[in-house]
């Protein structure tokens, strides 16, 4: 005697040529829980977009402009909180005079805040 039992499939379907039509039944069953496992998926990666991609880059392009826009004469603050006036400008840092008579170089990406142009606060003082 031959048997009849039908081989097994592991996608769902019967392999054998009697089968009772539930293969494709569970193949679409199978596509929805496909498409509902990437809706919270993609729900996540707009969440992870809004909250932390898109105000870090916001950030960055801030901070260019900063960095772009400070020139001679104008006084920063470095991140470690030391306060100067810039007195020359080089292709990726910045001679900060901090005392009289005392210059460093600094990196510009360690500027974290310009505060105002020397002439600026010359003008406010008289």
């Amino acid at each position: 005697m031959a048997d009849t039992t039908p081989a097994f499939n592991p996608c769902g379907g019967s392999s054998g040529g009697g089968g009772n039509g539930n293969g494709e039944a569970q193949g679409a069953q199978s596509g929805g829980a496909l498409g509902g496992m990437l809706f919270p998926i993609a729900i996540f990666v707009l969440i992870f977009y809004f909250m932390i991609i898109r105000p870090q880059n916001k950030r960055k392009r801030q901070q260019d402009e900063l960095i772009g826009g400070i020139t001679r004469g104008d006084q920063v603050v470095t991140i470690s909180g030391v306060f100067g006036t810039v007195r020359d400008v080089r292709d990726d840092s910045f001679m900060v005079e901090i005392a009289d008579g005392v210059k460093v170089r600094i990196l510009k990406s360690s500027v974290q805040t310009k505060r105002a142009s020397a002439s600026a606060s010359e003008e406010k003082k008289d």
